[in-house]
């Protein structure tokens, strides 16, 4: 899907488009399981003389866990984006209020990452971009295949092949040309 293009600037193009990695939604697949399980056993606990109000009850209480452990995880999962153009970084997240930054590649010095044992089992990791701001890095966790984000960062930030360092690689022929 990417970022739309009217959220693009002249001549720039999205290199790469994802979603933080799926390990994030594991936490919340198990409480969903679990809160269906209790749902049930409560269900079937709940003495006769408290049905059908009991029941409702366990059930209301079921659906606001639900809804907190799970529905709220997944969406925020959902909304939360990392795009990279051939200018900048664009992320985005939130399911109400929507947050959005953007740095552009110029400003960016270096671009490194982390993966611990569980990121190299699920194929993810944490990329660290340093700019010549003193706030620190910029971190984005849970970044799917975050090797090849990161060569991907590298070559459009220092040049590739004859590229002088420094300078942005040339552009790919523009693929999606129904716009």
């Amino acid at each position: 899907m990417g970022l739309p293009a009217k959220l693009l600037g002249a001549d720039e193009h999205v290199v790469l488009h994802m979603r933080t990695h799926g390990k994030a939604l594991i936490l919340p697949a198990l409480a969903l399981v679990l809160c269906g399980a209790l749902i049930g056993v409560g269900l079937a606990l709940i003495p006769v003389d408290y049905r059908p109000v009991g029941q409702y009850f366990i059930v209301g209480i079921g659906l606001v866990l639900i809804f907190w452990w799970s529905l709220i995880p997944f969406l925020n999962w959902l909304t939360r984006t990392y795009t990279v153009t051939n200018r900048r970084l664009i992320t985005r997240w939130g399911i109400l209020n929507k947050i959005g930054k953007d740095l552009p590649l110029i400003r960016i010095n270096d671009v490194s990452y982390e993966r611990s044992l569980l990121d190299r089992i699920l194929g993810c990791g944490t990329l660290n971009i340093q700019t010549a701001a003193d706030a620190g890095p910029i971190v984005l966790d849970d970044v799917p295949d975050v090797e090849r984000v990161h060569v991907v960062m590298t070559e459009l930030l220092f040049g590739t092949g004859g590229h002088e360092q420094g300078s942005l690689p040339a552009e790919p022929p523009d693929r999606d040309s129904d716009t």
